[in-house]
């Protein structure tokens, strides 16, 4: 049996942010009916590259129901009620003030069903200057400073994936999971409310402590702003290695056992973690310079031998044929897709619910709820 098994989840949802919460209850045996517009959540359009589905779609909407509903309908909005009357969780990252427009304002529904855990997920909360503005995640990226410490030298840049979008929906997740706990405790359900602004900015917490404390991060690149050597350097055949150096033992081991200069190991001058950082240029240019020596098998072996933290600079092919890449495969209405598994690795086997079409399982619902 899993964990959620014999909860209802209704989820008013588009994008990633709420999906990705909503997939995670899904994941741990919840049943969760996604609640779509008539054209549907937007994210099926991203793309067609997952068998003619939306890969973002695929990867966040499994073993979900999913229900056409369109609330500017009196019996779709009846409905509704009639579902969250019924359901442990409802999910909504609709604008701030939509949901309450449409009739289903989280005070009501609280005052109305005591035991239900509202979860409401916004761009910068339901208060404030931005309260009202649209927003997605390269904006919250941008605007949370995340893009200013990201990329090389030459220009703030996004990071490759979601990750304001994912951290808020990871952070509703473990909200809900919080309220669910605290409910079996008092039977009292709670509203929770989760930005992806205030996700980005927790994460943003050592750079902004950095900046408070007289010392404003830069653009490194695939460098470490408070460590060196930390980066990435070549070998004799021209493969980017990135090694960690966390603290002083670390740095004289590699000079002495990886680079072979036993002089360098006992320089005081590279001694201190803040001497290396302070001359940063002439510390990663002693590394380059033996790197630049040995072929990357030999590297590799040198600094797996003296237990030094490395790692290839992937791109996604690399990412692909990786040994530690596990998967899964989920059922989607063309056919079977594999994708990273979820993280979490669990005593039990646990298997994945099929992606639904569009407005799929409307008709069942309407009946089950009648």
């Amino acid at each position: 049996m899993l964990p959620l098994e014999g909860l209802l989840v209704v989820s008013l949802e588009q994008a990633v942010a709420a999906p990705t919460c909503a997939c995670r209850l899904a994941d741990a045996g919840a049943r969760v009916i996604k609640i779509e517009r008539p054209e549907g959540d937007f994210a099926r359009g991203y793309d067609k590259l997952a068998r003619g589905e939306s890969a973002y779609f695929v990867w966040l909407n499994r073993g979900k129901e999913s229900v056409v509903l369109d609330l500017t309908r009196g019996d779709d909005k009846a409905l509704l009620e009639r579902m969250l009357a019924k359901a442990d969780v409802f999910i909504q990252n609709l604008k701030p003030g939509a949901v309450g427009k449409l009739g289903f304002a989280i005070e009501r529904l609280r005052r109305d069903y005591p035991k239900l855990i509202c979860c409401s997920i916004t761009g910068f909360g339901e208060s404030g200057p931005f309260a009202k503005r649209k927003s997605y995640d390269l904006l919250v990226q941008a605007e949370s400073g995340l893009a200013s410490v990201t990329g090389g030298p030459e220009a703030p840049a996004r990071v490759g994936v979601s990750v304001t979008d994912v951290a808020a929906g990871m952070n509703a997740y473990e909200a809900v999971l919080e309220a669910i706990i605290a409910r079996g405790r008092t039977g009292q359900g709670a509203a929770v409310g989760v930005s992806l602004f205030d996700a980005m900015a927790d994460w943003m917490t050592v750079p902004l402590l950095h900046h408070e404390g007289g010392q404003s991060p830069r653009r490194l690149g695939l460098a470490h702003p408070s460590i060196a050597p930390y980066g990435v350097f070549r070998s004799k055949d021209d493969i980017p290695i990135l090694i960690s150096i966390q603290n002083d033992r670390e740095w004289r081991v590699l000079a002495a056992e990886v680079m072979g200069d036993a002089a360098l190991a006992a320089d005081p001058k590279f001694a201190r973690l803040v001497d290396r950082v302070k001359q940063r240029a002439e510390t990663d240019g002693k590394v380059a310079a033996h790197f630049a020596t040995m072929d990357v098998a030999t590297l590799s072996k040198k600094l797996e031998a003296a237990d030094i933290a490395f790692a290839r600079v992937n791109d996604v092919a690399g990412l692909i044929a990786h040994p530690h890449l596990r998967r899964i495969e989920v059922d989607t209405p063309h056919g079977p897709v594999s994708y990273p598994a979820p993280a979490p690795i669990r005593d039990e086997a646990r298997s994945y619910g099929r992606i639904p079409a569009l407005g799929e399982d409307t008709e069942k619902v309407r009946r089950e709820f009648s």
